[in-house]
């Protein structure tokens, strides 16, 4: 089951999509935005490591009250290299940036971390629930539970081939992962993913006004 989270009636709840080490991107998205963290929340896509100059800022994000975020693929391939010594991938993929880091204490800040990371989330907006993964949900979202890892963590399929069908049983969904050079809806699924280390840009968007989309 996704992790749940209700109506946020005092402030406003915002999503931002791959950061990859990216913090000062971050700061001044929520500086454009006024964002306050006594009443505002931040939801993530994942993937907020590697590739950028500071992964472990982005990554003890989790600890802040206010932000909240789901597993990317990039978190899952650190998780695999710390826990289970596959370090190849990682390594490939931006995961350079951990060798400035003891090894043992680099895997009990990410451990820390990734338990507070879900595969899915669920904010409850004015317009409707609105589901957040990192790559591709389920055709149905009331199948969330059961779709595969492989799916939530690492699928391009929907956005490569411009698939417009809605996914079932939510209002909206809000995924990254696949880089596009502006935030793409197709159908009820918003990909938010400007490819941060690369452009130079990061999305940051309302979730309310992502679904008075549909």
């Amino acid at each position: 089951m996704p992790r749940q989270f209700e109506r946020n009636t005092r402030g406003h709840d915002y999503v931002v999509g791959d950061l990859h080490g990216h913090f000062e991107l971050l700061e001044q998205a929520l500086d454009d935005v006024n964002f306050r963290p006594d009443r505002d929340r931040l939801f993530s896509v994942g993937d907020l490591i590697d590739r950028g100059p500071q992964s472990m800022r982005c990554l003890e994000l989790v600890h802040e009250p206010w932000f909240n975020a789901v597993c990317g693929n990039h978190e899952s391939m650190a998780q695999r290299a710390l826990l289970e010594d596959q370090w190849g991938l990682w390594l490939l993929n931006g995961g350079d940036w951990s060798q400035q880091f003891e090894t043992d204490e680099l895997r009990q800040r990410l451990s820390d971390a990734i338990q507070k990371m879900p595969l899915a989330m669920e904010i409850d907006t004015v317009h409707g629930p609105v589901g957040i993964v990192h790559a591709e949900p389920p055709a149905d979202w009331a199948n969330i539970g059961e779709a595969p890892h492989e799916l939530l963590l690492w699928s391009r399929q929907r956005v490569e081939s411009r698939t417009v069908t809605p996914i079932a049983n939510i209002t909206a969904v809000v995924v990254g992962h696949t880089p596009v050079t502006a935030p793409l809806m197709l159908g009820n699924v918003r990909n938010i993913d400007l490819g941060s280390f690369f452009s130079g840009r990061i999305c940051m968007e309302r979730l309310d006004d992502i679904a008075a989309m549909v």
